[in-house]
């Protein structure tokens, strides 16, 4: 019986010191884990940090003043009469509004990218770099039709970010958004960073206070008040997008992943344009009355559905009588965009600039027919 004691002992022994054995790091695979795990930690520093760290000192805060005129909301001369108002006169006022934005330097000597309605009407625009410093800016140009405005700061020897090619973008692909949300940017001096991916391409909005925005790339990467203006960026690091506008459910909601940025390729072309001569030449005019389609529409004119523009009149001696248009005829396209609505049309003729030609493409008599108009200057 004492010998049975021992023996059990014994094993209860051995098999504690062999639990002991496997616990104090003796198993085979525990190197492997743990080298494991440091591989892991390295590989936190991936490509997307690594474009975040290279492109984030071109990133700034802009802060605004802007000069606006309010309607006096306490005068009310007799209830609005018309009769009464005309001796009153306006009774507006002029007030400063604050605001921010975002912005990116696109040159070494000082010239930033931002949104027009972040700083095209200011009258005082502060600039932060992410290293603290502060510069007033000029406007060298801006256009508020395209929703993009140059600036420029008295600086040598800054970072700069490249601007890349936003016709060759992949839905899909990584896409990283950085800005100023909420003016973060002042406190930190760094800008914050979102990431998603490219989850459309040529969309067309409707445009926003006489702002067109046609071709946007749009994204998932979280886009908030504050980012307008900042740089939407590709894995690699060049500029893709202007970030510019949001969907959003409702005041106060925030982002819900629809994003939009301005395409930079269009960003550039605007740019040299505002370089040479500070303003984009769209002073022309067509002479083209236009109606939307709708389901009535479509009807009289046997339409097989309810979309595009009809031209409801043609004034006299315009381009548009001279390019040979008549009532009645239905517009499909200019050059390669079709057209869907007359803000969709409005919004693409923004694209050409006084002088230049457009290619029609027309609906007349159930033939398709194709017009050359020359956009002549208003008179």
């Amino acid at each position: 019986m004492k010998n049975k004691v021992i023996l059990a002992t014994v094993m209860f022994l051995v098999v504690i010191s062999s639990g002991i054995f496997l616990l104090n790091g003796n198993n085979p695979d525990e190197k492997t884990v743990y080298e494991n795990s440091q591989s892991l930690a390295s590989d936190r520093e991936n490509i997307i940090t690594k474009t975040v760290a290279t492109v984030s000192p071109a990133v700034v805060g802009i802060n605004v003043t802007e000069v606006r005129q309010v309607n006096n909301p306490f005068f009310n001369p007799f209830f609005n009469d018309p009769f009464f108002q005309q001796f009153f006169g306006d009774q507006s006022y002029s007030q400063e509004v604050k605001g921010l934005g975002s912005g990116f330097l696109i040159s070494k000597d000082g010239y930033i990218l931002t949104n027009d309605h972040v700083a095209g009407n200011a009258k005082k625009i502060t600039v932060t770099l992410t290293d603290g410093r502060h510069y007033e800016a000029k406007v060298v140009g801006t256009d508020k039709v395209s929703d993009v405005c140059l600036l420029k700061i008295d600086e040598n020897k800054l970072p700069f970010l490249k601007l890349g090619n936003s016709n060759d973008i992949i839905i899909g692909e990584w896409s990283i958004a950085l800005g100023n949300p909420f003016g973060l940017f002042d406190v930190n001096d760094q800008p914050t960073v979102t990431v998603g991916v490219i989850s459309a391409k040529n969309m067309n909005l409707e445009p926003v206070d006489e702002r067109f925005y046609l071709n946007m790339i749009q994204t998932d990467a979280a886009i908030n008040g504050g980012n307008s203006g900042g740089p939407l960026v590709n894995s690699v690091g060049d500029v893709i997008g202007m970030n510019t506008i949001i969907y959003s459910t409702g005041s106060g909601k925030g982002s819900i992943g629809l994003g939009f940025a301005i395409p930079i390729n269009k960003v550039k072309k605007i740019v040299d344009e505002l370089n040479l001569k500070g303003e984009i030449d769209r002073n022309f005019y067509t002479g083209l009355g236009l109606h939307d389609i709708d389901e009535k529409i479509a009807a009289y004119f046997k339409l097989q559905n309810a979309r595009g523009v009809i031209v409801n009149s043609v004034m006299k001696n315009s381009p548009a009588e001279k390019a040979g248009f008549k009532s009645g005829d239905v517009i499909l396209a200019l050059g390669d965009f079709k057209v869907s609505n007359r803000n969709n049309l409005l919004g693409i003729l923004q694209e050409y600039r006084t002088g230049q030609t457009v290619e029609f493409t027309v609906l007349r008599d159930e033939e398709k027919i194709k017009f050359e108009m020359e956009l002549e200057r208003r008179k």
